[in-house]
């Protein structure tokens, strides 16, 4: 049998196979283009971290993240940034088979390891977040510092505010956190903690998700 070969299968971006506005089919006039084409989707695994180079069109890079373990988190509240380890994806508004597989993508909310924010929190303001380790005294747990010291401690602490379902999750170790970059794009998954009004939000949903 004769193939075709204008209509070999693979992933295109373009209209000309789609149906007109009015629902009439559409009459290829030309064949596929290079510049039209489409690629298959990382679909970013939580592991080991594992990115591939991908030549785009102009000789520019892509970077296919397959696998990511941590990535830069922003912590918008006290403007500050640390590299965490990811832990898991807990929700997903397109499927939950993507919160079932962890796999990352922009917008996923995933929850990520507290204990970098801890340590800075503590460096900033001599003040520790989360539960205490039963081993240690409470002449261990303050640690002495000098009169110049204290004061900038003071003075910070003057306009500190953490709200409580935040300290909250200080005591469990894992914070929740937004996606805000493109793992199969850029190699990277980074993303900012979630406070205020949106934290209460995607706790209500995971809530609901509980319950079901």
């Amino acid at each position: 049998p004769v193939q075709n070969l204008c209509c070999t299968m693979g992933i295109s971006r373009d209209s000309m196979h789609k149906r007109r506005h009015t629902g009439a089919r559409r009459i290829s006039i030309r064949s596929k283009r290079k510049f039209e084409l489409g690629r298959q989707a990382a679909n970013t695994k939580l592991g080991e971290t594992k990115v591939s180079e991908v030549r785009t069109r102009g000789g520019n890079k892509k970077f296919r993240a397959l696998k990511l373990d941590s990535g830069n988190w922003n912590w918008p509240g006290e403007a500050t940034t640390r590299k965490a380890r990811i832990l898991t994806v807990v929700y997903n508004a397109t499927s939950n088979e993507l919160v079932r597989t962890n796999t990352l993508v922009k917008g996923a909310i995933v929850q990520i390891d507290s204990a970098p924010f801890k340590a800075w929190y503590q460096k900033y303001y001599g003040v520790h977040l989360g539960k205490a380790k039963k081993e240690d005294t409470p002449a261990e747990a303050e640690t002495k510092v000098s009169a110049a010291v204290r004061n900038t401690f003071n003075k910070r602490n003057k306009t500190r505010v953490i709200e409580p379902a935040l300290a909250e999750q200080f005591n469990t170790g894992r914070l929740y956190a937004r996606i805000t970059s493109r793992p199969g794009q850029v190699g990277r998954c980074d993303g900012y903690i979630l406070e205020g009004e949106e934290l209460n939000f995607y706790i209500r949903k995971l809530n609901l998700k509980k319950k079901k």
